[in-house]
């Protein structure tokens, strides 16, 4: 019978799958493509947003440069798109860049490239989550006291949807996306017919001022302005490297199929991306956070404004205008398009840190497939730390930003240049022309690639690390330092427990001691397993800890005749495991190529207080003794009639029934090795 907890599961994640039903998870390009690029396509909601919010900083004159920002911006997602397509190809394990890295660089490269992985992933949900929610506060303005909270029931959600399993995830987030897709082509399209035909298409904040505390900014300081927006505007880039590390989950040709789907993910966020930009730069969409340096002022009234729209918001109004139910589709779908963008990190967090988990870098747990064959521990991890991070931060996505993209390219850097080196070993082997040139022709790309991230990850760093940056400078190098030091246990474990010969030689002779402080059935059931054994040496053992308890354990031992000597040990203190930790390191003296059993009876229970009531002295006397080379602890169960609820029965006691006899009143009483008084 089910328990409690079982059936929520069930509710929860559903039916448990065969691992046999594995292949079943595999996607299709167009289920493939909304779980994998969700999050690269997103950024569209965000990025322009950036731009405009650091440019703001140096005044109103400082948006004359979005487009170049913009194009430039283009430039390194292009680029970043067309070297990936090679990763995808070469390498179908799932390990993506760690695997890239660790193959043509060594283990500490592959090391860092999973550190900032790990870190990035936990920031998309975190960002990607917290920009949703605020582009559904433009909707439902009444959630906006309320963001953190719902940030934080969103990702509770996601966590549940993805705990199902890989396909009904894709599916699930399918349609939300390509609706997303829809409503932004439209209100392009829209918006440029609109323009085209004359009219007057403004968004709200179009007749506002713009006041940044660096306006006037001239020579460096407006080069470091540009850098910062250009950085900003690179959290579009997010989410690329994706698809590198889900290629397994991929139909077959896997490579292929990853390298198509991320062709028409660059060509979708490209065309998204830029017309956004543009539409917003067209309608003079204005966006200012006064932490950040840029104020929105009404020139009318001199009044700063505080709860402008995002920018994704105004331009959807200023292009629908009082057509609201367009833009009402625009905001909905961007937010839940925001939502599902951090399925990308809940599909790309679990498989790398499975990879790591194989190679020795995590705890073995995060390999293991859940019920629905998705990688459990993985994903409640992540969903933990992003919850974390959005209650932190207030769910800011201005606050967030910072710290976010750094990760992200320095896989990319470190990825195109294991790529490079990836193709010179294979040019060193391959004397065919034609293949030759395919392979100079990949590694042209990869190498400017990893030129290009390389200079687009100093910019982020320079002009991003006062505002936050440094946390994530920090947080790699602490988990870098953390998995080696996880793999530096693995590998001293598994030295240490290589078999050699004395290791299966067997013992000269075996010990078997059973504690003991009342002749009840527990006790009997102990002697009779620890007979069962056929050591070379059988006693009984028990501590005096009370005298006239004691002396009547002696009777009762001596009138049954038991065919074990009991031997008690003194205790003038009224302590129990010390004594027993004495007494069996002395027998181990006398004879070290020996080994000693313990027997130790126990109860099962089947309510947690039981478990509070019982055992204690059992527990200790177990933890103390396994540290002892040589000894060997055997637990002897005894179920108590509560324990058949776990069971899903009942056996009503009887005759021949392992049930406690009305006169015990705990598993060892008196002699204080196991008793009530725990």
């Amino acid at each position: 019978m089910p328990t409690v907890p079982d059936l929520t599961k069930r509710l929860l994640v559903g039916r448990a799958l065969r691992s046999a039903q594995q292949h079943e998870q595999l996607l299709p390009r167009r289920v493939a493509l909304p779980v994998f690029a969700s999050d690269a396509l997103s950024s569209v909601a965000y990025a322009p947003q950036e731009i405009l919010l650091a440019l703001g900083a140096g005044g109103l004159v400082m948006y004359h440069y979005t487009p170049w920002v913009a194009a430039a911006v283009v430039v390194i997602l292009l680029t970043v798109i067309a070297s990936y397509r090679q990763n995808v190809r070469a390498y179908q394990s799932g390990g993506g860049d760690f695997e890239v890295a660790t193959v043509n660089l060594g283990s500490n490269w592959g090391v860092l490239v999973a550190s900032a992985l790990l870190v990035d992933y936990v920031l998309t949900v975190a960002v990607s989550v917290s920009a949703g929610v605020e582009n559904l506060g433009a909707f439902l303005r009444f959630l906006r006291p309320h963001e953190v909270l719902v940030a934080v029931v969103i990702v509770a959600l996601l966590t549940v949807g993805n705990l199902r399993g890989l396909r009904e995830a894709g599916v699930a987030f399918a349609i939300p996306t390509y609706l997303f897709m829809a409503s932004i082509v439209g209100m392009l399209l829209f918006g440029t017919v609109r323009m085209v035909l004359g009219e007057d298409v403004r968004a709200e904040t179009a007749g506002f001022e713009i006041q940044g505390d660096e306006s006037g900014a001239a020579g460096f300081a407006m080069v470091f302005l540009l850098l910062r927006a250009f950085s900003s505007g690179c959290a579009a880039l997010t989410g690329v490297e994706a698809i590198s590390n889900g290629v397994p989950a991929f139909r077959k040709p896997k490579g292929e199929n990853a390298a198509s789907t991320l062709l028409m993910m660059g060509a979708i966020a490209i065309t998204m991306f830029g017309g956004v930009t543009a539409m917003a730069y067209l309608t003079g969409a204005k966006y200012a956070e006064p932490d950040l340096g840029s104020h929105l002022v009404d020139p009318a009234t001199g009044r700063e404004i505080h709860d402008a729209e995002p920018v994704i918001a105004q331009v959807a109004h200023a292009v629908f205008g009082d057509f609201s139910i367009g833009f009402a589709v625009v905001t909905v779908m961007t937010a839940l398009i925001l939502f599902l963008a951090a399925n990308t990190a809940f599909n790309g967090f679990p498989v790398l840190g499975s990879v790591l988990a194989q190679n020795r870098y995590l705890p073995r747990q995060l390999h293991t497939r859940g019920d629905r064959l998705a990688f459990s521990n993985g994903i409640i991890i992540l969903a933990t730390l992003a919850g974390l991070l959005i209650y932190a931060y207030n769910a800011s996505v201005s606050k967030l930003i910072p710290l976010y993209t750094v990760g992200v390219f320095v896989s990319f850097t470190v990825s195109q240049i294991g790529m490079v080196r990836h193709w010179n070993r294979l040019l060193a082997a391959e004397n065919d022309s034609a293949r030759r040139r395919r392979m100079m022709v990949s590694r042209s790309i990869n190498a400017f690639g990893a030129a290009l991230t390389g200079i687009v990850l100093v910019i982020v760093l320079i002009s991003k690390f006062a505002l936050g940056a440094w946390i994530v400078v920090i947080a790699m190098p602490v988990l870098f330092l953390m998995m080696k030091g996880i793999r530096r246990h693995y590998d001293r474990i598994a030295a240490e427990l290589e078999p050699s010969g004395e290791d299966v030689a067997l013992p000269a002779r075996n010990h078997a001691i059973v504690l003991v402080s009342k002749v009840h059935k527990p006790t009997l059931r102990a002697l009779a397993y620890a007979r069962a054994t056929r050591p070379s040496t059988l006693e009984a053992l028990s501590v005096a800890v009370d005298a006239e308890e004691s002396r009547r354990l002696r009777e009762e031992w001596d009138a049954l005749d038991l065919p074990v000597p009991l031997k008690i040990l003194d205790s003038p203190f009224r302590e129990v495991t010390r004594p027993v930790l004495a007494y069996v390191k002395s027998v181990r003296r006398k004879s070290p190529r020996d080994v000693v059993t313990v027997f130790i009876p126990e109860y099962v229970v089947g309510h947690w207080w039981e478990q509070l009531l019982h055992n204690q002295s059992a527990l200790r006397l177990k933890g103390r003794l396994l540290f002892q080379p040589g000894v060997m602890v055997t637990s002897v169960a005894w179920q108590l009639q509560s324990s058949d609820r776990l069971k899903g029965r009942t056996e009503p006691p009887g005759p021949g029934s392992s049930r406690r006899p009305p006169h015990t009143d705990g598993e060892v009483r008196g002699g204080g090795i196991v008793s009530d008084r725990d």
